[in-house]
């Protein structure tokens, strides 16, 4: 029943020719530019992995979580670029009784440095963190907006475009660190174990994607494939609901395109989750406006 929220569906446009800009790709503003975005998504799913077994939840019906996040980048120079987000969550259930939660999530950062550029070959690294804004309640799992825990992570990303015909190819791969939680609770059960504390440390977790598109000065449309995992936790425990350390992994394919001749333009993004291990087979959708102004 667990589900991912991840920020790598949102996007924001490049300044100049006005292209998308993400934590996940090898496009810049330029120095002095600010970019905006408002990011409007939905999530859903009915079926999960609980373990590996995949089954459905008649007590809870279809699960849907629905997203409006705030996105702003800035030019720091031509080959550094600052990336923050701010997302507003909702989720709800199709039956049951469990309520659903909403409020702000996690104000997250990313630092993007493109070190080398050799011809069409770019690398870059990319170090983000992120720290929940609200009192929601992480553990209240799946109806929870969000795991509650401040995160680090690094990535290295290696792109190569050709620049005749804008066809390019991206790789990366990310390492992220995750902090205890504060529990609504005296114990919790890990593992087969009871732990008397009322912190619980999430489990660290890896994902890496690649991409293939074409990238033109004013329009983006590429296909992708991403894999997310925990470096360890648990499992949900059968006919259980699940919690916050239970070792989440993911297989997701999709599409991403954006369209911007000007200063404003839309983006969209539709995704699938083939393969998982304690959490949803999730469907997802996100539909953005994009403005950029120069300072």
């Amino acid at each position: 029943m667990k589900k991912h929220f991840s920020l790598a569906a949102l996007a924001l446009l490049l300044a100049g020719p006005a292209l998308a800009q993400m934590p996940q790709d090898a496009i810049y503003m330029p120095k002095k530019t600010i970019c905006t975005a408002l990011m409007l998504g939905k999530s859903d799913w009915n079926w999960y992995w609980e373990n590996t077994l995949k089954r459905e939840n008649y007590n809870i019906g279809r699960h849907t979580t629905q997203s409006a996040t705030l996105m702003v980048a800035a030019g720091l120079s031509d080959r550094v670029n600052l990336i923050a987000s701010l997302p507003y969550i909702s989720t709800s259930t199709s039956a049951g009784n469990l309520l659903g939660q909403k409020g702000f999530q996690d104000l997250s950062g990313w630092l993007k440095i493109n070190a080398v550029r050799y011809k069409g070959f770019s690398l870059h690294t990319i170090v983000g963190a992120s720290i929940p804004v609200s009192d929601y309640v992480p553990s209240f799992l799946p109806m929870s907006i969000g795991m509650g825990a401040k995160t680090a992570s690094g990535r290295l990303l290696a792109n190569y475009k050709h620049s005749p015909t804008g066809l390019y190819v991206t790789a990366h791969g990310t390492y992220t660190w995750r902090g205890k939680v504060q529990l609504d609770q005296d114990a919790y059960q890990f593992d087969g174990k009871i732990y008397n504390t009322n912190q619980a440390a999430l489990p660290n977790a890896m994902d890496a994607a690649v991409r293939l598109g074409i990238l033109k000065r004013t329009f983006q449309t590429e296909v992708f494939a991403e894999r997310f995992a925990c470096v360890s936790g648990d499992n949900i425990r059968r006919n259980d609901m699940p919690f916050l350390t239970n070792n989440m992994q993911a297989t997701t394919v999709g599409w991403y395109g954006k369209y911007q001749p000007h200063n404003v333009g839309v983006n969209a993004r539709a995704s699938y989750v083939t393969d998982g291990l304690n959490m949803g087979q999730s469907t997802s959708f996100m539909l953005g406006l994009l403005y950029q102004f120069n300072l």
